[in-house]
């Protein structure tokens, strides 16, 4: 039986662990056929192995994300390999220390921007001119509940996380009659071992702290990937420039 994926082009960022990996196997699953980026290299074999011993395809590209000459390798990449990118997911991404604004560093900053902000701008900015010319495509951001409040995570998580919903609203209403359809998904709590370099006594955690009590159970990353799939299908064909909290209802608080 065909899958809901067959024979299409996906790239899915930050798949060698956590989201990504459950979304790049579930993708792999229903007939994809997935490019695996990620920074780590064992990490990204891993899920390739993964996917290749259930029958489907898959190769790796590792490397920083915000990096032209990686995002270019990428790019070429998929395009190589399976003719078209159909779908790309922008998935990476990293923590901060949930840090208050007057305690941010500039290097904290400038790291929470790169990775969850600037990569997903550089990989879909190369990545858009295939699709137009296609006349089709569909690009799916992990945004997080901190894009949709501000007492979720720190001041540099939080800014690159409403970047990440800005910018996937931008996308969805600018290439929407050229048949490109962007969405995000916002997870709420999720179990994927992400590090969370927080100092207890800093202002930021404890002010955030008493915010917490409306957190609902952890996600599964298989939860997160069902979500991600949905927007990448045909069955939300008409869905463009929605953020989808994945929360169990913490956005509804």
């Amino acid at each position: 039986m065909a899958g809901t994926f067959d024979g299409r082009g996906v790239i899915v960022t930050g798949a060698g662990s956590g989201i990504g990996r459950a979304a790049a196997l579930a993708f792999a699953a229903e007939g994809g056929r997935v490019l695996v980026a990620d920074l780590d290299a064992r990490g990204a074999a891993s899920a390739v192995a993964a996917i290749e011993a259930a029958g489907g395809t898959a190769v790796a590209v590792t490397g920083d994300l915000a990096e032209q000459a990686v995002v270019d390798r990428v790019t070429e990449t998929a395009v190589e390999r399976f003719g078209a990118v159909d779908v790309l997911v922008n998935n990476a991404g990293i923590m901060d220390g949930m840090t208050a604004l007057a305690d941010v560093t500039d290097a904290e900053w400038e790291r929470v921007l790169r990775v969850n902000l600037t990569a997903p701008f550089l990989l879909t900015r190369a990545v858009l001119p295939h699709m137009l010319a296609a006349g089709r495509g569909v690009v799916v951001n992990t945004a997080s509940e901190a894009g949709l409040r501000g007492s979720a995570a720190g001041a540099a998580y939080t800014a690159s996380k409403h970047g990440v919903v800005g910018l996937t609203r931008n996308l969805a209403v600018m290439y929407r009659k050229q048949g490109i359809r962007a969405n995000a998904i916002a997870p709420g709590g999720t179990a994927t071992g992400i590090a969370v370099d927080a100092d207890p006594a800093g202002h930021g955690p404890a002010a955030l702290g008493p915010h917490f009590v409306n957190l609902g159970r952890l996600a599964r990353p298989e939860e997160q990937a069902a979500a991600i799939l949905f927007l990448a299908s045909d069955a939300a064909s008409n869905v463009n420039g929605a953020i989808l909290p994945v929360d169990d209802g913490w956005a509804a608080v």
